[in-house]
């Protein structure tokens, strides 16, 4: 992994969601403030005062959780941090994929940065170390529930940088955890006071996974607007449910936003309003409507995340008291902000896949199709056409709905009863993006039906002009091989929608 340094001080700088995407995903790679240094080093000498006067302070000379009463001597209080690792640890199920390990390595990295956690810059600069190498720890997806933070999932990040175990990707193969910091040569740590609290404490993994899926449900919107718009004008359709005066009446962000990209992509088609029709189906006519929904679910989501990306989520925090610093022990690791703007948009991109389905189903019913082929089958290509892609992509939608039942309205209580009302907010965060994925495909089945169906009309009728969205999106899809079966096409442009297929007026 090659390393490039740009302008990303943590500590000293706002991450932006973007950015966030740039690290897991490319080559990023953000680096320690001194103004981040100088915070850390002072709320850590801090740490190291009160130990020195045996206070009790949670985390640092106390035990966790239900043992937050026991007091713990000076002198073990790296034992204490080595331990929390060790015994949190309990993740279970399939490694968490590379670029969520990298943002949630981000993350915790930047919330540390923001000196209130009370450890030393050496997390930070090891955990940067470990970004620019490629040294990803194998974190299992499942075991936390959104608090305290996601602490099994950040214990195991924990054992690799400590040099305590586990497993860790580097340069295509999995070591242990020792061996893969061995191999990219940065050295170890050994714990001290409140290492351990500061490593587990918060919501950086359901925080990662939520922030990619805001990066690609994005995309994927964008794409989704332009799948609409072929099949709108492949099902000649009318656009004055489009026209701004119409929802100036109504003025969602959202709706409004999506009316205006519809109408600039439609532009110049000869195929819109070329029947005597009075409106379209509600999968057309309510496009606005549906993904201006979207939008505005997106935009919130951002706000969330944004938030969230840049917070202190440990406990106990060190914070201005006077002039001094004061411990408080309060509850920012809990993961419901985020669990909950999960749950919200998975139910939104739930209903862009949903809408998406409505669409091509009906280009693929005769009729339903403005006289499209039935199945969209060829006269020269006797099969079943795009019979079964629809039925794909409606088995995708029926999943959605399922994933879709709000994880951050369940709680069990753990710890003994101390942690009585936990956010299952990593639960909500895998959910999203599953839907996510999901809907990506139902996508990518409507945009080969949809280029299919107006291929068909450029073939009856050979002065048929398309619109700038959908001549845009017909070079791109024509370099889709045809060879092959329909789930290698349906791939295909999944890829391309995972890596822009958004079309143009974006």
């Amino acid at each position: 992994m090659s390393a490039v340094h740009d302008a990303l001080p943590l500590g000293a700088h706002r991450l932006s969601l973007q950015q966030v995407a740039d690290v897991a995903r490319g080559p990023l790679l953000p680096t320690l403030s001194e103004e981040g240094t100088l915070k850390m080093e002072r709320s850590c000498g801090w740490v190291r005062k009160v130990l020195h006067e045996r206070r009790p302070i949670y985390g640092v000379s106390t035990g966790f959780g239900s043992l937050a009463s026991t007091f713990i001597e000076p002198e073990q209080s790296a034992a204490l941090s080595r331990n929390l690792i060790r015994s949190h640890a309990a993740g279970v199920g399939k490694p968490c994929p590379t670029d969520v390990v990298r943002a949630t390595m981000l993350l915790r990295a930047n919330a540390l940065a923001q000196g209130a956690s009370g450890c030393r810059p050496a997390l930070v600069e090891t955990l940067l170390a470990m970004l620019e190498r490629g040294v990803h720890p194998i974190i299992p997806q499942q075991g936390s529930c959104g608090s305290s933070g996601d602490l099994a999932p950040l214990s195991h990040l924990g054992l690799v940088l400590f040099g305590e175990g586990g497993e860790a990707e580097y340069q295509g193969r999995i070591y242990s955890g020792p061996a893969a910091m061995a191999h990219a040569k940065i050295p170890t740590l050994e714990t001290q006071a409140k290492d351990g609290l500061a490593m587990s404490n918060g919501a950086q993994l359901t925080t990662a996974i939520s922030v990619l899926s805001w990066i690609d449900a994005s995309r994927l919107l964008h794409t989704a607007e332009l799948a609409a718009a072929m099949s709108i004008e492949a099902l000649r359709g009318v656009t004055r449910a489009f026209h701004p005066s119409v929802h100036a009446l109504r003025p969602y962000p959202g709706a409004l936003a999506c009316a205006a990209r519809l109408r600039s992509l439609l532009a110049g088609s000869s195929l819109v309003d070329s029947t005597p029709k009075v409106q379209d189906a509600y999968s057309l006519r309510c496009t606005p409507v549906v993904l201006g929904s979207v939008r505005d679910f997106l935009d919130f989501t951002g706000r969330q995340l944004a938030v969230e990306v840049n917070a202190v989520t440990d406990n106990p925090v060190f914070v201005e008291e006077g002039d001094d610093l004061g411990a408080f022990s309060a509850g920012l690791f809990h993961g419901e902000p985020v669990g909950m703007a999960a749950d919200a948009l998975k139910l939104a991109v739930a209903e862009l896949g949903s809408l998406s389905e409505r669409r091509l189903y009906r280009l693929t019913t005769g009729s339903l199709s403005q006289r499209l082929p039935p199945a969209l089958v060829g006269q020269d290509r006797p099969d079943m056409g795009m019979i079964v892609p629809q039925t794909a992509a409606a088995a995708l939608v029926s999943e959605n709905k399922a994933l879709c039942w709000p994880a951050s309205a369940d709680s069990i209580p753990t710890c003994e009863d101390q942690e009585d009302h936990v956010a299952m907010s990593t639960t909500a965060a895998w959910r999203l993006r599953e839907v996510v994925q999901n809907s990506r495909r139902v996508v990518a089945v409507e945009l080969l039906c949809a280029a299919r169906a107006l291929h068909f009309r450029q073939q009856e009728d050979p002065s048929v002009r398309l619109g700038e969205g959908a001549a845009w999106a017909m070079e791109r899809l024509a370099k889709v091989p045809e060879e092959g079966v329909a789930s290698d096409q349906i791939e295909a442009i999944a890829r391309l929608i995972e890596e822009g297929l958004e079309g143009p007026c974006t």
